[in-house]
């Protein structure tokens, strides 16, 4: 209560006049005024007011202390001086955005401090509005939460990757084995399970110390983790022991060339501290479903196994006996019912075209045998050709298809049909003692067909058998008989340039391998650009295998491959379809188109940065929208892994770029691989909305770059 008191003097009387105010709602205000200051000054959390212009009008105290910046060296700045760049321009302008529209904003931002530390913050942005409902400040509050988020992702990787070696732990182990096994039942696919431990590791942890060993075994699993495939998981289960799960093995061979890559990495001195060491691997193989049981007993098989390959000497693999008693007698099965098969004149063989991109000339077709079996239908080559190698059988179905390719072929040139056919021959049917005598007289049988239009395709690994005596009957075939010669599968050996040099080769093959991540995988991309170059300077044609896109045609025309066969061209079909086919044929008009350019080194790098950032897009945005169900198909997320970090060494070092825009090349790069790791993770984390709803601004990112291109004259 507030009095006022007044004296009012009159002749008659000295009077007062007392007046009394209520001032309980003022004194209100004021306590609340004077708390709302404490909490301003005294709380905990950051807090920012700005205008509605986005300057900064106030902050507290808190704020300076989490920020390291004086309240005077803020006030009047846009809170964009805070930012750390983590995150796109398009994060804040959809904050904006929100705040507008829903007069609130609430989220995790990353912000730099006065001292360029990063730091985390959980973000509350609020509008404060007038009487009349219209904003006139924003009241940021926020709270530092770094340590909790280096916590989590700590504990993330503590709970499912192994401190020292950063492969996956027992835990995610599990995880993968159990996913792996559905993976086998539901594709019908084997799984190799594979144990694998260090021989003599104990010595190197005696001898120097602890810290040696330890660095020892981080280099084995980088070793291990390079030398197996993308879809393969390998595991540190502790000590010098660690697993490997590869999918997708297509035949006991097959898993055991894989098992010997990796040993023959690991084999490989390694120099740490100036020191020299040398160790070896044994390993031992079981393979699922052939090994029918639970996770946890076919790591048990596989352990058994490797103690067997220690017990024979170290640095070798063993499979699982078991498994070899099993295989052994179902191999005997199925070659009997293959040779009955084969009896019965139930293979036929199909035909690949072979183009030229650049004419989009019809220039020949591959031969590949099928088995139309009665009862379980067209079962592809795989399936059965593997059970034949080494056989006497195998010798008598190569005669057969070389004989059948040459009927073909006699048949095609009578219809005005004049290409090559390429046969496929094995490694021990060129070394059958008679092959050059049977394919001397299956020739003379069609005296009118040239034998030029007959081609010879030989696996580049079957070679290893035993090279001389192969070249010479190559040498033989081609010089007397005059068939061509073509290296099938070029690269996938270990002497591909002995081969290239020694063998009487007229056509080298690009393996289907190398040529499908082409675009998507920077080592890839220089493989094929090396057996290009390789192969055009000992004279030799080259073409390549697995073109299934038009992307995939281009690419490999700017690098100087021609000539192509794949799924993108045609799939392999009968003779009588391959005969329409032929007749109907329309070349692909983006590769004519292309052919007619005459791309200086500047276009070509254009071009490739072009096709590799399409390509890039339309893989991320597919996987972003691919069922969960499935497994995804990331593309190469850090952008130092993928193709265009080739490109950005060749633009650096060929200096045919403004450096003004190679470097806006690179930030707006930077910018869109890492929302597509975002994105990623999100998926990953099952946040499927989220992450597909930052597809858009991916694509405005990536139309960024294509304005880039487009002007880059």
């Amino acid at each position: 209560m507030l009095a006022s008191e007044t004296a009012i003097t009159e002749p008659s009387d000295d009077t007062h006049v007392v007046i009394f105010y209520d001032i309980t709602e003022r004194k209100q205000a004021e306590e609340q005024l004077r708390l709302s200051g404490r909490v301003f000054n005294e709380a905990h959390e950051g807090i920012i007011i700005t205008d509605t212009q986005i300057r900064i009008v106030d902050v507290n105290p808190a704020f300076c202390k989490i920020s390291g910046y004086d309240r005077s060296d803020i006030i009047g700045k846009n809170p964009r001086v805070l930012q750390s760049n983590k995150h796109e321009p398009e994060f804040y302008q959809n904050m904006l955005t929100i705040l507008q529209q829903q007069g609130h904003w609430q989220g995790e931002v990353w912000n730099r401090k006065k001292n360029g530390e990063h730091y985390a913050t959980l973000l509350s942005i609020s509008t404060l509005l007038d009487d009349d409902g219209e904003a006139i400040h924003y009241l940021a509050l926020f709270s530092d939460i770094t340590q909790s988020k280096q916590q989590q992702q700590t504990l993330e990787m503590m709970a499912h990757y192994d401190v020292l070696t950063q492969l996956p732990n027992r835990t995610l182990f599990a995880d993968r084995f159990n996913l792996a096994i559905a993976h086998s039942k539901r594709n019908n696919s084997l799984l190799a399970v594979v144990f694998l431990d260090l021989d003599n590791f104990k010595p190197v942890n005696d001898n120097y110390g602890h810290e040696i060993g330890d660095q020892l075994l981080v280099e084995v699993a980088q070793r291990i983790k390079a030398n197996i495939r993308e879809e393969d998981t390998a595991s540190r289960l502790g000590g010098d022991e660690f697993v490997l799960l590869l999918n997708e093995i297509q035949s006991t061979q097959h898993g055991e060339e894989l098992v010997d890559r990796v040993h023959k990495a690991i084999s490989a001195p390694y120099k740490i501290n100036d020191i020299t060491i040398t160790i070896s691997a044994s390993s031992g193989i079981t393979l699922f479903p052939l090994d029918d049981a639970d996770a946890d007993t076919l790591l048990r098989h596989a352990d058994q196994s490797m103690y067997q390959a220690k017990l024979a000497g170290r640095n070798r693999h063993h499979m699982f006996d078991t498994l070899h008693d099993q295989q052994l007698s179902l191999q005997h099965h199925q070659l009997q019912s293959v040779d009955a098969g084969f009896n019965a004149q139930q293979f036929v063989l199909f035909y690949q075209p072979k183009i030229n991109m650049r004419t989009g000339e019809v220039h020949g077709a591959e031969a590949l045998i099928r088995w139309l079996h009665p009862e379980r239908g067209l079962i592809p080559p795989l399936s059965f050709l593997p059970i034949l190698e080494g056989t006497d059988l195998e010798i008598k179905v190569g005669n057969w298809v070389i004989d059948q390719a040459l009927k073909q072929l006699d048949e095609w040139q009578q219809q005005g049909i004049n290409i090559e056919i390429s046969v496929n021959i094995s490694s021990h049917h060129l070394q059958w003692e008679g092959f050059y005598n049977q394919l001397e007289q299956a020739l003379s049988h069609y005296p009118q067909l040239s034998p030029h239009n007959l081609q010879l395709e030989i696996l580049e690994s079957s070679i290893l058998s035993d090279i001389t005596l192969i070249s010479g009957t190559l040498k033989a075939c081609r010089n007397s008989l005059g068939v061509r010669i073509s290296l099938d599968d070029f690269g996938t050996g270990y002497s591909s340039l002995i081969h290239l040099r020694h063998l009487p080769v007229n056509v080298v093959k690009i393996d289907q391998t190398f040529v499908r991540d082409l675009i998507d995988d920077p080592n890839d991309y220089t493989i094929v650009d090396g057996i290009i170059g390789l192969t055009q300077s000992f004279h030799h044609e080259v073409i390549a295998e697995g073109v299934e896109t038009t992307t995939h045609g281009l690419m490999l025309m700017l690098l100087g491959c021609d000539h192509a066969q794949g799924y993108g061209i045609a799939r392999p079909m009968p003779a009588t379809e391959f005969e329409t086919w032929f007749n109907n044929y329309q070349a692909n008009q983006d590769w004519l188109d292309f052919a007619y350019l005459n791309l200086s080194p500047r276009q070509k790098l254009l071009t490739l940065l072009a096709i590799e950032s399409k390509q890039w897009l339309s893989r991320l945005i597919a996987t972003l929208e691919t069922p969960t169900e499935e497994i995804p198909q990331w593309p190469a997320i850090n952008h130092d892994q993928s193709l265009y970090a080739l490109w950005l060494g060749q633009a650096h070092t060929q200096q045919l770029f403004d450096p003004d825009w190679i470097e806006r090349v690179e930030q707006t790069f930077n910018q869109l691989h890492q929302l597509g790791k975002e994105a990623k993770e999100q998926f990953l984390h099952g946040q499927i909305e989220q992450a597909q709803a930052a597809i858009p601004y991916i694509q405005q990112t990536y139309a960024v770059i294509d304005e880039l291109l487009e002007y880059a004259d």
